[in-house]
């Protein structure tokens, strides 16, 4: 470690926390090695102790965001599907509190002993209900897989692109969108009541 890094008492962890700050202000196509370090009041350079490289630190924020997702996975064994629906819940509002990271949270796997915490969890406890670690597996990916496709459309956000306000569309020639608009289709609840009925029909078909 270098002295410059040891006078700003840096560590990985405050890197990571500090790059998951300025990703939730400005948005992840704003993160570079150079504005994290003028963030933190060091070199760009100084960083590299810490996160080898671009790439590194992109990992590090989905173990930020992952591994902060601990749900307990206590109880009986037969109520695993309980137990993933918690962990599917606190998963959803974990990313919905940094969507700049639900991009990366879903193109880069989880690498690291901490992110991985939370999955070997919850297909332990699928385990102890009898099913085959593979199929453990392939359950919690199906579970957390339709987690991040609903925050990815819940969050509605394109980096590097924000959305400028534009026109309400027509929906004139579009009696049932229209209704369904009406209805509050798109509001907060309309995302939790749609989140909540895609979850519960995996859930029920998967346990059966």
């Amino acid at each position: 470690m270098n002295a410059t890094a040891k006078r700003a008492g840096l560590t990985r962890e405050k890197v990571l926390r500090a790059a998951l700050e300025l990703v939730d202000r400005d948005g992840i196509e704003k993160l570079s090695m150079r504005r994290l370090g003028a963030e933190l009041g060091v070199e760009a350079m100084t960083l590299y102790h810490y996160v080898p490289h671009k790439a590194a630190l992109l990992d590090g924020l989905v173990e930020q965001v992952v591994s902060a997702v601990r749900p307990a996975f206590d109880g009986p064994a037969a109520e695993w599907p309980a137990r993933l629906r918690e962990f599917a819940v606190a998963f959803r509002d974990e990313l919905l509190r940094h969507p700049g990271v639900i991009p990366l949270v879903a193109t880069r796997p989880a690498r690291s002993a901490t992110a991985l915490r939370a999955v070997e969890d919850a297909a332990a406890a699928l385990g102890e209900a009898g099913i085959a670690p593979v199929q453990a597996l392939r359950i919690v990916n199906a579970v957390s897989t339709l987690v991040i496709g609903h925050c990815l459309a819940e969050a509605a956000t394109t980096p590097g692109h924000p959305e400028q306000p534009g026109d309400d569309l027509d929906l004139t020639a579009f009696p049932t969108l229209a209704e369904a608009v009406a209805g509050g289709l798109g509001t907060p609840a309309d995302h939790q009541a749609r989140f909540d009925l895609a979850l519960d029909a995996l859930l029920t078909g998967l346990q059966a």
